[in-house]
């Protein structure tokens, strides 16, 4: 389907690309992959959508359908998986293609700036925090506080969590405040009471026995990025004894998505956006580069 770009969300990933952490797989490619824009026109085939309709554009862009892990619904973990903005162009445009079977159907209660960083931030954060095997009523520690942490820090609130936010920015941790949060503090200080389960966004990996300290026994780790900096050697008794564990995050299934965005409309989560031009999408990687956006930017052609 051919898509008129309404909005983009801008990602850590376009960053961890446009600075090298990523190695690129296709030279040239247009970044950006939390894409909200209306279909004008349709290939050969398709029976989705129909032009007119909004629709979302997200990471995940194509799996083969036919590997073991596709067959058993873990379409995230597919060897020939290919992504938006990393092998086919993304939405830092006007236009953009997508295969209909990987769009999704927006709901009518988020606009499109609203909207955009839920296919990113919301999507795979929203699986970073069902890794994190949260316990109703828990007590969640969230590390950065990002796009993608607050509007997990949103679901988890709504949802009866106790939230502790531990970042370094002063404005993040007044944010997250605002937002619900029981506490906010420094990234490297331990939270007030111990935690049932954490979600490790800021991709530092020095954060890791950090958050492990801080875990209760039997608490889990969810590391939710796509690149981390090396993870220093953990004690095993201070950081992985009593059960305490570790998980990686990859990407997220369809499914994740079709679910995560019913639940953002039926939850109210709007994430905290700050439009801007297409044409400052340098100079807005150069201000998330240097944690100077609070929320999430989202770019408007």
């Amino acid at each position: 389907m051919l898509v008129q770009v309404r909005a983009c969300g801008v990602c850590r990933t376009d960053l961890h690309l446009a600075e090298g952490d990523l190695a690129p797989r296709r030279p040239g490619t247009v970044p950006g992959h939390e894409v909200v824009g209306e279909v004008v026109e349709l290939g050969s085939g398709t029976g989705r959508f129909a032009r007119g309709d909004r629709v979302g554009i997200a990471w995940l862009r194509g799996t083969c359908g036919r590997c073991r892990w596709c067959r058993a619904g873990k379409e995230n973990l597919c060897p020939d998986a290919v992504f938006t903005g990393w092998d086919a162009d993304g939405g830092y445009a006007e236009y953009a293609v997508v295969p209909e079977a990987f769009a999704y159907r927006l709901p009518d209660a988020l606009d499109d700036v609203t909207a955009a960083p839920l296919l990113c931030a919301g999507i795979v954060g929203y699986r970073a925090l069902k890794r994190a095997g949260l316990p109703p009523g828990g007590r969640l520690g969230i590390y950065g506080y990002g796009a993608s942490a607050h509007i997990v820090a949103q679901v988890a609130t709504a949802q009866g969590a106790t939230v502790h936010v531990l970042t370094r920015s002063a404005e993040a941790q007044e944010l997250a405040l605002e937002l619900g949060a029981a506490s906010a503090g420094p990234a490297d200080a331990q939270p007030p009471e111990p935690l049932d389960a954490a979600v490790l966004f800021a991709p530092a990996g020095e954060l890791v026995p950090v958050a492990m300290r801080a875990l209760d026994r039997g608490g889990v780790l969810s590391v939710a990025g796509i690149h981390l900096s090396d993870v220093p050697r953990l004690n095993y008794a201070e950081e992985l004894f009593l059960e305490k564990e570790i998980r990686s995050v990859t990407a997220n299934t369809r499914a994740d998505g079709e679910e995560f965005l019913r639940l953002a409309a039926a939850l109210e989560i709007r994430p905290h956006t700050t439009p801007r031009p297409l044409a400052e999408a340098d100079a807005v990687l150069s201000d998330l580069a240097g944690d100077r956006v609070t929320g999430a930017a989202v770019l408007v052609p």
